[in-house]
């Protein structure tokens, strides 16, 4: 099938004469939203950008209609109809029962790819490593991002984080594709899997395969912490990182404010049935109505949204225009020094010096150029590789208590005592570290116990014996608070060791 990032543009884009106009939805925002909105789309138009705008309302005011998504049906029916977004931030109001509106649009739109490029502007901008040119691609429907969250017992609350190997597939897929569309030379695969074996394991597993798909593009892993440390430090050494969502979210923050300024940072959030546009900061409402706020992140988004909508040559004109205003020293505040920049330019000043620039070419720093970055609409590309479903064996449950003693050995002999035959009971752990039997006294417990029992290695399990053993539990007085049903695939085991196992 088509690449689920070019899928819109071939049905866009292709069809279209040079001169029609295509629709994008546009959400002016809360804060500073609609003065950077307003700058960016006076830039689009003086460049000759082939589209039409359809408004639609998002975020804060929605939020206090009582509308708790942020977001209303009208607005949903203009992105599904346009299948593109270009988005200026919004404010989340505080307190609880306001979700994300933008995890929601990412994943109530399938955008499983954020594409965030961090690239330094020296000597123009200040930053410490002038060679700096990354670009992130952080899965975006997945991970922690799921926001699944329990509070089981008065002490303890858990945040479920969810890896797929098809979402794994389909955003570490997507890396190799940028890279090779792009001309980059490396991808490097960003995890934390040797704590989280199962979870992160499964993503670094799935990019060494994909990565072997790819001989023309350099690969390599690096353990998560290490390599923020190392995009802090050297930069340089990185060319397109693959991460997971929450890191991803962190690092690409990182990346942009080591490249010169988050207020530069654009992103792209790619799906197979829509597009979404969006600077990476926040609406900084203390600054709204000012006309100090920097419009260069939404509009270098925009640049972005023009190259996915087969509009090449405008988006080189703009990006080409803003680099000559950069460099010739106009500034808004967040970027202005004295001893680089000419003039501190307000939002309004800054998009006109654009305007004044569109048709020239920077003199210091590199020109930009879109034309090789279009899809290969021609070539398929497989995203999901098909594969034979495992096979599937219960062989055990882990049974969760809310239980308010303070010793273990107490708890494990009243959980052998309801244990059955065919499960008997093989560990106790709290917070993930082994506490029975022959647990250590210096362990810090808490009232969320996890109670792992096991079936004899010859002994074929069925749901009515994990039913059994539940009943027993409760008939011996003991709180179930939820159950995790251990599995093998393909005989290897699909559950981790407690700590000190």
């Amino acid at each position: 099938m088509p690449t689920l990032a070019d899928a819109s543009v071939a049905e866009l884009a292709a069809p279209s004469s040079p001169k029609t106009r295509i629709p994008v939805t546009v959400a002016y925002g809360d804060g500073i939203g609609p003065e950077i909105m307003q700058a960016t789309l006076r830039i689009l138009e003086s460049a000759g950008a082939h589209l039409t705008y359809e408004p639609i309302e998002l975020g804060q005011s929605v939020y206090l209609r009582g509308m708790s998504a942020g977001i209303e049906e009208a607005a949903w029916e203009s992105i599904r109809r346009n299948r593109v977004l270009l988005k200026a931030p919004i404010t989340t109001p505080q307190g609880s029962g306001y979700k994300s509106l933008n995890v929601t649009l990412r994943k109530s739109l399938g955008l499983y790819a954020n594409v965030r490029p961090a690239v330094a502007y020296a000597p123009f901008v200040r930053t410490r490593h002038p060679q700096m040119d990354v670009v992130i691609v952080r899965e975006n429907e997945e991970d922690l991002y799921g926001g699944i969250e329990h509070q089981q017992t008065d002490q303890v609350v858990q945040c479920l984080k969810l890896v797929t190997r098809p979402g794994s597939e389909r955003i570490i897929r997507h890396a190799f594709e940028y890279a090779r569309r792009n001309g980059r030379r490396k991808v490097t695969c960003m995890t934390k899997d040797n704590i989280m074996k199962k979870t992160d394991g499964l993503f670094h597993r799935v990019f060494q395969e994909i990565a072997a798909e790819y001989p023309d593009i350099a690969s390599d892993n690096l353990i998560i912490d290490i390599g923020a440390a190392r995009l802090a430090d050297t930069p340089e050494m990185f060319d397109v990182i693959v991460t997971l969502n929450l890191y991803g979210d962190i690092i690409s923050d990182i990346a942009a404010q080591v490249a010169g300024s988050v207020g530069l940072a654009p992103s792209a959030n790619i799906g197979r049935h829509a597009a979404m546009f969006e600077a990476i900061h926040g609406s900084a409402p203390q600054i709204a109505g000012q006309n100090i706020a920097n419009p260069s992140g939404l509009l270098l988004s925009a640049v972005m949204m023009l190259v996915h909508l087969g509009q090449p040559e405008v988006a080189e004109t703009v990006h080409n225009a803003w680099l000559r205003t950069i460099e010739e020293g106009i500034h808004t505040a967040d970027i202005y020094s004295p001893e680089i920049s000419r003039v501190r330019a307000g939002t309004r000043e800054f998009a006109q010096a654009v305007i004044e620039r569109l048709g020239q070419q920077p003199r210091t720093l590199r020109a930009v150029e879109y034309s090789s970055a279009l899809p290969q609409q021609d070539e398929e590309v497989e995203y999901e590789t098909p594969r034979a479903p495992a096979l599937k064996q219960l062989v055990g449950v882990d049974v969760f208590l809310d239980w308010r003693g303070t010793d273990p050995d107490v708890l494990g002999e009243k959980l052998r005592a309801a244990a059955t035959s065919r499960l008997p009971l093989s560990m106790i752990t709290n917070r993930g570290v082994k506490v029975w039997p022959n647990g250590l006294p210096e362990t810090f417990c808490t009232d969320h116990w996890r109670c792992r029992f096991q079936a004899p290695a010859d002994l074929k399990l069925t749901t009515e014996d994990v039913l059994a053993l539940l009943s027993s539990v409760h008939g011996h007085g003991l709180e179930c608070i939820k159950t995790e049903n251990l599995y093998t695939f393909n005989g290897e085991p699909g559950f981790s060791l407690g700590q000190g196992q």
